[in-house]
């Protein structure tokens, strides 16, 4: 059975037009005016009224993530199960094996626990520390196992991040692999010294943790990061940018000729340090690393998307409950699981404070949450397009709903949400993954394990 989108008004990162999309074994067929129905058992959406656009692709997720004690509530089918009701068919989450295991069984673990998954995904591989093996394990994960983005992190000393000699022996690794290296950006030293100062002073409460990280610590991990790739000649990829000063950063590698690709999160976009006040220890549901900005911050950002240089806008999608999780830092900033949800907002929070806003145009919106994802990550055509021949995953996106986030209707497994209270404009009508609609009118039609893992090619 195929189905037939009609007069729809399809908006692609480039193109936007009133038209038809007719989808046939998982795949888009044709695209154009005047469409019919191959057959009698087709499925027909009439979108008149509503835009079409590729269904998003969110280049940074963390399902089940096992991280400080705990781990992510949301596992592979209820994080997917969210992202789809929000519009998002594609996730690329992150397989994170600790310091000293091997890549190749860090991976394997992350494929079983993706199984359950309700929509496609891809894989990142993080490299928590160099051995005698990891390159040719990068090798390995390029040239056989469909996966070419590597991920390291700056901060988490003592844990999972990695020290500067580690990390251009694993940017080297990557290139001669032919990978891209991401990076997550915070000065670990820094970090680590100002939360050991705080926590003697008895400074604990969750308004320290943005003290203990604040924003020139991730600008100067962010120049470093690009001095470090400039010298080893490889691409690199900022994840989660919140500050003018990793901006600017980003912004003199490429101006010296470098490929550096930037990342931005809503959260960054749409909040200040002021959730930091919250009483009750509600502040904890805003404790994420990098942490928000302060006032000013939002608006460089903003600039940052208009000026062309974020490439996309992730969501570092990592929720935890408040009760039984969050608490485990109430006595010790330090100790509260970093991360949130947000998986299932992201389209519709930039539609609302980016396109309708007047900060965007349509064209520019699909290309941050979708196509330039499935680019940059070696997805595209297959994903981020409406094309014959790419996978029928798409969106029926209608400008005439409007809603308020909150954590009690979203789909997310966690007890909180950080844009609780927003105000949206327009809703996603349809989600179609596979050619199939898996979520209408607010209902969820998915089925566990029904996501496949997409390999991608070496560039």
């Amino acid at each position: 059975m195929g189905l037939l989108i009609r007069h729809g008004e399809i908006v692609t990162a480039s193109e936007r037009f009133v038209g038809d999309v007719y989808c046939d074994g998982g795949k888009i067929a044709a695209v154009g005016p005047g469409l019919e129905k191959r057959s009698s058992s087709d499925e027909v959406i009439d979108a008149a009224g509503a835009f079409v656009f590729p269904g998003g692709v969110d280049p940074h997720t963390h399902m089940e993530l096992p991280f400080m004690g705990t781990e992510a509530s949301d596992d592979f089918e209820t994080g997917t199960a969210a992202a789809v009701a929000g519009g998002t068919t594609t996730i690329i989450d992150l397989a994170c094996p600790g310091r000293g295991q091997s890549l190749l069984e860090g991976l394997e673990l992350w494929l079983k626990k993706a199984e359950k998954a309700v929509s496609d995904y891809a894989l990142h591989m993080a490299v928590t520390w160099f051995g005698d093996k990891t390159a040719a394990e990068i090798a390995e994960c390029v040239q056989r196992r469909g996966i070419t983005s590597f991920k390291s992190f700056m901060a988490y000393k003592g844990a999972i991040g990695v020290d500067d000699d580690e990390l251009l022996e694993i940017m080297a690794a990557t290139r001669d692999a032919g990978g891209l290296t991401m990076l997550h950006c915070e000065h670990g030293d820094i970090v680590a010294s100002l939360q050991k100062k705080l926590i003697s002073e008895g400074k604990t409460e969750p308004r320290y943790h943005p003290v203990s990280r604040p924003s020139f610590v991730e600008g100067e991990a962010t120049g470093r990061a690009t001095a470090l790739a400039r010298v080893v000649g490889q691409r690199l990829y900022v994840v989660h940018m919140t500050c003018r000063e990793s901006l600017e950063a980003v912004t003199q590698a490429r101006l010296r000729g470098q490929e550096v690709y930037a990342e931005t999160c809503p959260q960054y976009l749409l909040l200040d340090d002021s959730v930091y006040e919250k009483p009750d220890f509600e502040a904890a549901a805003y404790v994420m690393s990098p942490p928000i900005r302060p006032s000013g911050h939002q608006e460089a950002l903003w600039g940052g998307i208009r000026a062309g240089i974020f490439d996309t806008v992730g969501t570092d999608h990592c929720p935890f409950f408040q009760k039984g999780q969050k608490e485990m830092g109430r006595a010790d900033f330090t100790k509260i699981p970093n991360g949130a949800a947000g998986v299932e907002n992201r389209l519709q929070l930039l539609y609302t404070y980016g396109v309708c806003a007047g900060r965007m145009d349509m064209n520019r919106f699909v290309s941050l949450v979708a196509t330039r994802p499935a680019q940059i990550f070696g997805l595209y055509p297959r994903k981020g397009s409406i094309v014959p021949g790419a996978d029928a995953d798409l969106v029926v996106y209608d400008p005439s709903g409007e809603g308020v986030v909150s954590a009690a209707t979203h789909h997310h497994r966690c007890d909180r949400s950080i844009f609780e209270g927003f105000k949206v404009k327009g809703k996603v009508a349809r989600t179609v993954a596979g050619g199939k609609v898996v979520f209408a009118d607010g209902k969820l039609d998915v089925r566990r394990g029904a996501g496949r893992f997409v390999k991608r090619p070496a560039r």
